[in-house]
């Protein structure tokens, strides 16, 4: 199974303490018709979806917490933070467990794909168009085998005061 090769891809590239085993990797999922990527030494792991309890007064895309081995998780449905149309979670949604500013967050994907490689020569600016509200969670346009990975700045998918929030969720 995918899920399972990427995290023993994961698994590989944790082992190293060295930082460069980790420069230049992304872990790749699939959201609506897109690829994206996220750099690897934000991931802590990758699980399966399960039941979110959702927590009131929250912003839309923060769809909840979930409850992964004692530890409270706040999730973010990436389609709904992006504005994109919603569909139903499946077997293949997965949560990217990511540590930003060391607050653990789950990010709901559509799927995960796999562990490239993509040297920092292959990395494009965002184009222009892109320029505006939503340019801020882009960290450039990746080339890898004639395909294009929309790579995301994992720090910037939450505003401080929304990162604030979750933290004060997570200290309950």
């Amino acid at each position: 199974m995918v899920q399972e090769k990427v995290r023993e891809d994961l698994d590989d590239d944790w082992d190293e303490d060295d930082e460069d085993t980790q420069k230049n990797k992304y872990l790749t999922f699939h959201l609506a018709k897109e690829d994206y990527g996220i750099e690897i030494r934000y991931v802590t792991e990758i699980i399966g979806i399960q039941r979110i309890t959702e927590v009131p007064d929250m912003p839309d895309f923060l769809k909840g917490v979930i409850n992964l081995r004692g530890k409270v998780i706040p999730v973010m449905d990436v389609r709904t933070r992006f504005n994109m149309e919603q569909r139903e979670y499946d077997d293949r949604t997965c949560i990217i467990v990511v540590n930003i500013n060391n607050t653990s967050i789950g990010l709901v994907v559509d799927k995960v794909q796999e562990v490239v490689n993509i040297p920092e020569s292959q990395v494009e600016p965002s184009p222009e168009k892109a320029k505006g509200k939503r340019s801020r969670f882009l960290q450039g346009m990746g080339k890898i085998n004639n395909e294009v990975k929309i790579l995301l700045n994992v720090e910037q998918l939450l505003y401080e005061e929304e990162l604030g929030q979750l933290e004060q969720i997570t200290q309950c």
